[in-house]
């Protein structure tokens, strides 16, 4: 791979790190399960043998992140697992205490009153309009919280639980009610679905059927800068890979690789790659685990 040697011959290997979302990118799916392609997980080994640090820029939370692949990776890595989660709000890493895996928090961006306000708002437009078939999913700071999935319809509660397992609760009721519920506590993301099938949809409402809210400024990016400068480490050194417009961050790294078919604006400040799947992913990390190791052998020598 040309490109990736190109790379590796004129950064900075000392401070090179690997960035990666998960879902599309380093996870592969079956039946509903996630879990770490083979590939993948040969390439995080290779590069932690390195001390090349590897964190998890990814939308879900911590919660999410532990009880999926948590156990997992901390196996391949036995190391605390650095991570930007719920789209840059929260910043830290998942350790080991004993055998429980907890979430060490650095820094958080929480939603303002008044951005939650707005948020409120723009719900209550929609349920006037008629449309009762809303779903708010938020994330409290408090990671032991996980995710919180809120409906209008008290009927639909079950049917919820049952379609997102990954829900810790599910509640009901008001608007007025979901208020309460999110301005008790301080709260890093929200994500508005309207629950319904696309072609019953008005035009107008297809461009709003799903959308993410964090405070203003924050994203994969920012998180990624932040994180970075705790590291020590310098994001034109560092490879990221991703796979939907979601992971801004592609544009900070040095080497952006795009993973899967998606057309993405993004570009690596010095190089970027297409591949095709998670499993190509893990090869391209394995190639760049032996350009660093041979880099480092001749610099030694």
């Amino acid at each position: 791979m040309p490109a990736l040697r190109r790379f590796a011959e004129n950064s900075d290997f000392s401070r090179t790190f690997l960035v990666l979302d998960l879902d599309g990118t380093a996870l592969l799916e079956d039946k509903g399960k996630v879990f770490i392609s083979s590939s993948v997980e040969k390439g995080v080994k290779a590069l932690h043998d390195l001390n090349v640090p590897i964190v998890l820029n990814t939308l879900r939370s911590p919660l999410s992140v532990i009880n999926t692949i948590g156990h997992a990776w901390y196996q391949i890595a036995d190391a605390p697992i650095p991570t930007v989660l719920l789209n840059g709000s929260i910043i830290g890493s998942i350790k080991c205490e004993g055998d429980d895996l907890r979430y060490e928090e650095i820094s958080a961006h929480p939603l303002g009153p008044h951005e939650i306000k707005a948020i409120l708002d723009g719900i209550t437009q929609l349920a006037k309009a008629g449309i009762d078939d809303l779903l708010l999913f938020f994330y409290p700071r408090d990671w032991t919280e996980g995710e919180i999935l809120w409906t209008l319809k008290s009927t639909k509660v079950t049917e919820l639980k049952k379609k997102y397992v990954s829900a810790s609760r599910v509640i009901s009721g008001s608007v007025d009610k979901l208020s309460a519920e999110l301005l008790r506590r301080e709260i890093c993301m929200t994500s508005l679905f309207i629950n319904r099938p696309e072609d019953t949809l008005m035009a107008y409402q297809h461009g709003k059927r799903s959308s993410f809210f964090t405070a203003k400024g924050v994203n994969k990016a920012s998180g990624l800068r932040e994180i970075a400068a705790r590291l020590g480490r310098v994001p034109a050194n560092a490879l990221g890979a991703g796979d939907t417009e979601m992971d801004t961050f592609l544009s900070e790294v040095g080497f952006a690789i795009i993973v899967g078919k998606g057309k993405l604006s993004f570009k690596g400040r010095n190089e970027t790659l297409r591949v095709d799947s998670p499993l190509d992913l893990g090869e391209l990390m394995l190639a760049y685990a032996r350009l660093v190791k041979e880099k480092s052998l001749a610099v030694a020598a």
